[in-house]
């Protein structure tokens, strides 16, 4: 079995094909129009999404420790921000929850209420626990 050479992609490329998968055509698509494994499309939309432009490296291997901290420092503020609004979407959510709980557990809290002052034929003294018979049963016996 041979191995392919492994092709090098520019930025410029990279950020083309990201751009279409954002404007929405298929990755199964543009992987066969462009003869690129369609897992490598969707890691280039990725770390583009993480991390902006400069996170689409040229080359191939790991990015040199000069490149890195260039890229950490190019994605600190808009993850950072990014993360931020991420957390205040969830704090939200959460806030909706616990409010719509305290509206059950109040709901619920009067219905008890409700139920345990509420007088019950059954409850009283000399009173009958069992219903009264329906007319069904008497049928054609006079009482």
């Amino acid at each position: 079995m041979r191995r392919e050479e492994a092709r090098v992609f520019s930025r410029a490329f990279k950020l083309k094909v990201v751009e279409r998968l954002e404007a929405g055509e298929s990755g199964t698509a543009l992987s066969a129009e462009l003869g690129v494994k369609r897992t490598l499309l969707y890691r280039w939309r990725d770390a583009w999404r993480q991390g902006g432009e400069l996170s689409l490296r040229e080359g191939r291997g790991r990015p040199r420790k000069a490149e890195a901290a260039a890229m950490a420092r190019a994605r600190g503020p808009a993850a950072k921000a990014s993360g931020l609004a991420e957390a205040r979407r969830q704090i939200a959510a959460l806030e909706r929850k616990l409010g719509q709980q305290a509206l059950e557990l109040d709901f619920f809290r009067q219905a008890l209420q409700h139920i345990e002052t509420s007088s019950r034929p059954g409850e009283a003294a000399g009173a009958t626990a069992s219903t009264p018979s329906s007319g069904r049963r008497r049928g054609g016996k006079a009482s």
